[in-house]
């Protein structure tokens, strides 16, 4: 069986050969450790397959969010950054007033993404098609923060919130605007051949929602149910990433057509996953980052072995994902892709 294979039928509850497994590694991080942290990974190829020595660039950085210092994104928004290599935060919102809207024009779907001009779409139509004949996954998506964090980062996270509370009349109109942009966008990758789409939107703050599911269900949950039915209908299935709590809207988030779920185990516990999602939907789970720096390496693997326990099942519907940021010790980082390959094997 290969990736690809075992990845799909643990999405689909049909049994994979072993637990998709895959460590994510912060610009920050490879900046800070560098050849180390590139002797770990080629210590570790059943998590990291296809990584080649001395391919890595140990600076490079992804774009500007990355990049310390401010930054205006294709949006109107700007950004700042004080920690390179890790992703910088809004500071300016272009609709922070309601009467800047009358004049707003959003970026054109097709041309630009948040943050240059998008890539051809002549070419990602053939790298599709070189990547289905090579036997791997057809992979699109949309940029983090694509439809809640966008409209907080356009109108300022105050702002957006009391606008949920009071039902501002003039919310309708900026969803819109949000959402039409993602459908563009969406309808484009299911023309070209898409199969499986990637979504980011941290829904969730520590403890809590930032919104009552109430107001969830009212203003956000018919975008995403559009945009990820959009998706189904074509046989395309669908990735949401989420950061924070959200176990109050995981059956809505299913519901909306989400066919792998990533959330973090830190803000939902585990028993509440255990109860919300195990058997109902797959999970890309977001092991505890918060952890990580502090934990001795056994702690790590007792933790990532009590997940395994509680939560795998034969039919599937587990996956797991760590990201090493840069105050994660080395031996750590190293206990962690031990412990993955005790209990899993690759992604893709």
């Amino acid at each position: 069986m290969n990736n690809k294979e075992n990845y799909l039928r643990a999405i689909e509850f049909r049994s994979p050969e072993w637990i998709p497994c895959r460590v994510g590694i912060m610009p920050a991080t490879w900046k800070k450790y560098r050849e180390r942290m590139e002797e770990i990974v080629r210590r570790h190829p059943k998590i990291f397959s296809n990584y080649e020595k001395g391919k890595r660039d140990f600076d490079a950085l992804p774009g500007p969010p990355y990049q310390k210092g401010e930054f205006t994104d294709n949006w109107g928004c700007t950004w700042k950054n004080i920690a390179e290599g890790l992703d910088g935060a809004v500071v300016g919102s272009p609709l922070e007033k309601w009467e800047s809207l009358k004049t707003y024009k959003p970026p054109d779907p097709l041309t630009q993404d948040d943050w240059g001009e998008r890539s051809d779409w002549d070419e990602i139509k053939r790298d599709f098609e070189r990547i289905k004949r090579e036997g791997s996954l057809a992979r699109g998506g949309l940029p983090h923060g694509f439809m809640y964090m966008r409209l907080y980062y356009l109108r300022g996270f105050e702002n957006f919130m009391i606008d949920l509370a009071t039902d501002e009349p003039k919310l309708e109109e900026l969803i819109s605007l949000v959402l039409n942009y993602n459908l563009e966008v969406i309808n484009k990758y299911l023309e070209i051949g898409v199969e499986y789409m990637f979504f980011g939107d941290d829904l969730g703050l520590q403890s809590s929602l930032p919104m009552s599911p109430k107001k969830f269900r009212q203003y956000l949950k018919p975008c995403y149910a559009q945009m990820f039915t959009l998706c189904r209908e074509r046989g395309v299935g669908v990735y949401l990433h989420s950061d924070g709590h959200i176990l109050e809207i995981i059956d809505d988030l299913r519901e909306s057509g989400v066919s792998l779920l990533n959330p973090q185990i830190g803000a939902n516990s585990l028993e509440g996953l255990k109860k919300t999602s195990k058997g109902k939907v797959c999970i890309d789970l977001d092991l505890d980052r918060q952890l990580f720096p502090f934990a001795r390496p056994k702690e790590l693997k007792a933790h990532i072995k009590e997940v395994v326990d509680e939560l795998a099942l034969e039919e599937g519907g587990l996956m797991l994902y760590a990201e090493c940021e840069p105050d994660v010790p080395l031996e750590n980082i190293e206990a962690i892709c031990e412990t993955l390959e005790e209990v899993g094997g690759p992604s893709i």
